[in-house]
């Protein structure tokens, strides 16, 4: 089966987004129109849901275009995909008009959640046990995904690298990508290499969204990724560059605590967007790996 195009209420997202958090929901719904394009959502924090809590949700999904961004699927994890979780997962996507979702290339659970996303060793058999539940997950929700790639902090052993790894995935499980230019910038302070070569060398017809955040400085050559702080240049420059290997793609502001007023969250989605408007759209589209 080919992972069809979904039934949805919405129309792909597009433009600069922020991410759906409980701490933002009084702020949000006095956010001017056109302040925000869109919102992604963690699906596992709102399926089930009801009651007043609930309704605020749908408010927000019949006001606004939405994108689902998972946490707990563990797509490397060695346990069976939980199917039961799938199911309500389609669910929830469709009786909200979500059409894409998106998870991280990563595990999360070995018989009970690690509350962490672990990385995959770059190996072969990795790339086949990975690639198989990720063409499993979109068999069972009917769309085609989007896999993105994840910040790690010490070296894995394996035969290829974190590039070469990801491409792998992509091209033996025929899914898209989301890219995270704050991860690229993250692993390429930590593990020493040119994230501008690492954005380039990505597919550009698998590139469906791109992820950017703030992060922490632990030392001059150790970045946490913690979706606390406000976005620096140099992921902002990785975005122009981004844009300009891929267009200006959806882009989606992580912030995850340490909320600032929402007119500061505002003012770096304008700044996305001035980014958006201002990439010239009509440049050769570079050469990438080929993952056809």
């Amino acid at each position: 089966m080919s992972a069809g195009i979904p039934t949805s209420a919405h129309a792909p997202v597009t433009g600069a987004g922020l991410g759906l958090r409980r701490g933002l929901l009084t702020a949000l719904e006095s956010a001017h129109a056109g302040a925000i394009d869109f919102m992604e959502v963690a699906p596992e924090n709102w399926i089930g849901v009801g009651g007043r809590l609930g309704h605020r949700f749908r408010s927000f999904t019949e006001r606004y275009p939405f994108s689902a961004h998972g946490l707990s699927l563990s797509i490397g994890g060695p346990e069976p995909l939980d199917e039961t979780f799938l199911i309500k997962l389609r669910r929830f996507l469709d009786d909200h008009g979500i059409a894409s979702y998106s998870e991280h290339l990563s595990y999360c659970s070995d018989h009970g959640h690690l509350y962490d996303l672990m990385p995959m060793p770059f190996t072969e058999a990795a790339v086949r046990h990975c690639a198989a539940r990720i063409r499993q997950t979109q068999e069972v929700l009917g769309r085609r995904i989007a896999i993105e790639n994840v910040s790690f902090y010490t070296p894995l052993d394996g035969d290829m690298s974190e590039r070469e790894f990801l491409l792998a995935v992509l091209r033996e499980a025929d899914c898209d990508l989301l890219l995270d230019v704050n991860n690229v910038n993250v692993n390429s302070v930590n593990h020493r290499y040119d994230p501008c070569d690492f954005i380039r060398a990505m597919p550009a017809d698998r590139v469906r969204q791109f992820h950017i955040a703030g992060h922490y400085n632990e030392a001059p050559d150790l970045i946490v990724d913690t979706h606390g702080a406000a976005v620096i240049e140099p992921v902002f420059d990785l975005l122009t560059e981004a844009y300009r290997c891929f267009g200006a793609k959806p882009t989606l502001l992580e912030r995850d605590f340490n909320f600032p007023p929402i007119a500061e969250l505002i003012a770096e989605l304008d700044r996305i967007r001035v980014l958006q408007s201002i990439t010239p759209q009509s440049w050769p589209t570079p050469v990438h790996a080929d993952v056809a």
